[in-house]
């Protein structure tokens, strides 16, 4: 090749590198240009719903970034709508999806085909923590007279969640575990909402859904709670033990986090990641976390990532157990 070719490659390479930078530069300036969808899976009400609503409410008010967060219930299929349509948009950052263990679930079905890599984990934001609440006039007095009436009349007890994989049922399969011969039967509902008011209202024993769904009824005295299933009872609801000391080995969570498709760039990951952290460390937000009893933590994307993988690998045992498993490729 002549000394003049070689010369002309050069320089084209050049300029592409420069309009690539340029571009990288104009997307980190302009980025978001228009309202940026965020898919909530469950319906209005839920604990993703009101998460989701929360946090847009806050990046809003407080001109975290310069559009909107518009939230958008995606409701069906125990969230395959949802997670079917968010797909489709890989490489597009105008699309974020509210993320709690539906997302493990759907990485771990094999006819979904989204897997963990078909997602950008932006920010965890909080663990909200099941809890075992019952009608204010329930019989049951105590978590241990729930589980135990579970192994005396088995799958006569009717507990009510919100799908047969999320948190709140997780938190059935491990109160089955650590009482042996204990048996519940499952009612599902479109969200923790529903749920919630389907047990305040007597229709059923009792929810295993997050606090945050239910704690219109707990205050009104139309629900009472039995146990929490965090680490640790927590600072801001002190009256409320958790499952550990009362001496069943059992944890649980809600995840309360945010992830744009695939493949999105780096550059509105960062933008949104600030967006969040500033939206996190607000006054606003540490009430939200207070009323609604949460777990305050965050996680950037990084990070994120990490614990995603981690709690897929936690969660394996529970999906086999209900059939989930996924097939050997």
């Amino acid at each position: 090749m002549s000394a003049k070719g070689c010369s002309r490659i050069v320089r084209n390479a050049l300029v592409g590198v420069f309009s690539a930078l340029v571009s990288l530069a104009v997307f980190a300036q302009a980025y978001p240009t228009r309202a940026i969808e965020v898919i909530a899976h469950n319906s209005a009400g839920s604990g993703s719903d009101l998460f989701c609503r929360s946090v847009s409410e806050i990046i809003r008010r407080e001109k975290f970034l310069p559009q909107p967060l518009r939230v958008v219930n995606r409701v069906g299929g125990a969230g395959t709508v949802a997670f079917n349509f968010f797909k489709t948009k890989r490489g597009d950052p105008y699309y974020m999806l509210s993320v709690n263990s539906a997302m493990l679930v759907m990485a771990y079905r094999p006819d979904m085909n989204i897997g963990l890599e078909n997602y950008t984990p932006v920010a965890l934001m909080a663990i909200d923590p099941q809890v075992i609440m019952v009608p204010a006039n329930s019989p049951y007095k105590t978590f241990k007279d729930l589980v135990e009436a579970g192994r005396s009349a088995p799958e006569t007890l009717v507990a009510a969640t919100t799908s047969l994989t999320g948190a709140g049922r997780l938190v059935v399969y491990l109160m089955e575990k650590a009482v042996p011969g204990a048996k519940f039967k499952i009612v599902t509902f479109k969200g923790g909402g529903d749920a919630v008011t389907s047990t305040a209202g007597g229709h059923t024993t009792f929810t295993t859904e997050n606090l945050g769904e239910g704690l219109g009824f707990v205050e009104a005295k139309l629900l009472r709670i039995l146990a929490i299933t965090s680490d640790q009872r927590l600072p801001h609801a002190p009256v409320v033990p958790t499952l550990r000391e009362l001496g069943y080995p059992i944890t649980a969570g809600t995840m309360r986090g945010l992830a744009f498709p695939g493949a999105v760039p780096k550059e509105a990951v960062t933008t949104m990641e600030t967006a969040l952290e500033q939206a996190h460390k607000s006054p606003a937000w540490k009430e939200l976390a207070k009323r609604n009893i949460l777990q305050d933590v965050f996680m950037g994307s990084a990070d994120f990532t990490k614990y995603l993988t981690q709690r897929m690998e936690e969660s394996r045992g529970f999906y086999d157990a209900i059939g989930l498993g996924k097939a050997k490729q």
